[in-house]
């Protein structure tokens, strides 16, 4: 019984939304072994494996804390664990998840300071440089940004941020949200001097949702040694000790655990460069295609391009989720909704996590179909203008 289904359908399903993502059948196999005892010697080995690969994945050589919780509980750590009640914490509003970021911290006592963009560039590091240089008292104790805007398909410059913290002589602390990028697109927490990384397992982990991630450095840890807002749950300090042998102080997600295990061991496996380079390709392809088409990429600075997901702006006039629900019917295939301000103007293509080349050529054809049947005015050769790309770049 297919239960996710609501009615019958030929063919798998394309899950083609910016994630969660399809999960590779060799990580589904390792998570349907029986639960083992969390408290025994075999789960000490596994935690140790699992915590030991996981740095190599943020590039860095300090400790990566997993959760067994979304994204947004890898926010909630991040922020309680180095802040106090009032602190003002600068943000760029560079899509929708910027903006519940931005809503957390404020219901947590913060005082988010935002710079607002148009939602198709990335962070805005000339105005994080200007926020910085004025703050001669150093209110601000922290710079939160989204490294890859999944609403939107624009990758903010990470290094560039670090370099107009270093450039002001500040020392707020850098937190960075990566849920969408990690695994996908090139990141240094470490070369990049970045404070708190925040990740979470349903993207290009390619596992279900469930767990979340924060890589931390020295500066973050002797932040939670004063910091005052609340924690329990989410303290880092029970965590670490714990994680020392394998183990964590609650109950583990282990069966997910052990899909994370496969997971880091595939990526590692094809090493990082050549995933990158993969998702970059294939972003490449789906660029290829929608100008192809006629039509505009929401991310306006090709210096910004997202290699995870790329979201495409209809016409005037035109549906987006209208489009996307006649794909859904016709073709069985899900794409990304427009969140926010951007709601029935984008849809998103995910390509990213356990993805190919003829993943992309029949997510591509899938769209194809679809603008034709909606009647969104295009041209044709979308497809062939991938499959051109994809044939003479390896």
């Amino acid at each position: 019984m297919a239960y996710y289904q609501s009615r019958p359908t030929i063919g798998r399903h394309f899950l083609q939304i910016p994630g969660p993502t399809n999960v590779p059948d060799r990580v589904l196999r390792a998570m349907d072994n029986p639960t083992m005892d969390h408290r025994g010697p075999d789960f000490g080995e596994l935690g140790q494996r699992i915590l030991a690969s996981l740095p190599k994945l943020f590039q860095t050589s300090r400790p990566v804390i997993v959760y067994p919780a979304s994204g947004t509980g890898a926010w909630e750590a991040a922020l309680v664990n180095t802040l106090s009640p009032g602190d003002t914490v600068l943000m760029c509003r560079t899509g929708w998840f910027a903006t519940l970021w931005q809503e957390m911290a404020e219901r947590l006592g913060l005082k988010p300071r935002f710079i607002e963009t148009d939602w198709r560039r990335c962070a805005d590091v000339d105005g994080i440089a200007a926020a910085l240089a004025g703050d001669k008292a150093h209110d601000i104790k922290a710079v939160c940004v989204v490294h890859n805007e999944t609403s939107t398909g624009c990758t903010s410059r990470i290094g560039e941020v670090r370099a107009a913290l270093d450039a002001a002589g500040h020392p707020a602390l850098l937190l960075v949200d990566t849920i969408s990028s990690l695994g996908s697109i090139d990141y240094r927490h470490e070369e990049w001097g970045v404070d708190v990384t925040i990740a979470g397992s349903q993207k290009g982990l390619m596992l279900p949702p469930g767990l979340s991630f924060n890589a931390i450095s020295a500066k973050a840890l002797a932040a939670a040694e004063t910091a005052k807002l609340p924690r329990s749950y989410w303290d880092w300090r029970p965590m670490l000790a714990a994680n020392a042998t394998g183990y964590f102080p609650f109950t583990p997600a282990t069966n997910l655990l052990y899909g994370l295990d496969t997971a880091a061991t595939m990526l590692l496996e094809e090493g990082l460069a050549n995933v990158f380079a993969r998702h970059d390709r294939h972003a490449e392809a789906t660029r290829r295609a929608v100008r192809a088409w006629g039509l505009d990429i929401q991310c306006a600075d090709p210096r910004h391009y997202s290699s995870a997901l790329t979201a495409v702006r209809v016409p005037e006039g035109h549906s987006a989720n209208a489009l996307r629900a006649i794909i859904l019917e016709h073709c069985n295939m899900s794409l990304g909704n427009g969140l926010g301000r951007l709601n029935d103007r984008v849809f998103r293509i995910g390509h990213l996590g356990a993805f190919g080349d003829l993943d992309l050529i029949g997510t591509l054809g899938g769209v194809e179909i679809g603008l034709r049947r909606a009647g969104v005015p295009h041209s044709e050769g979308g497809v062939q203008a991938a499959i051109s790309y994809l044939a003479g770049n390896k």
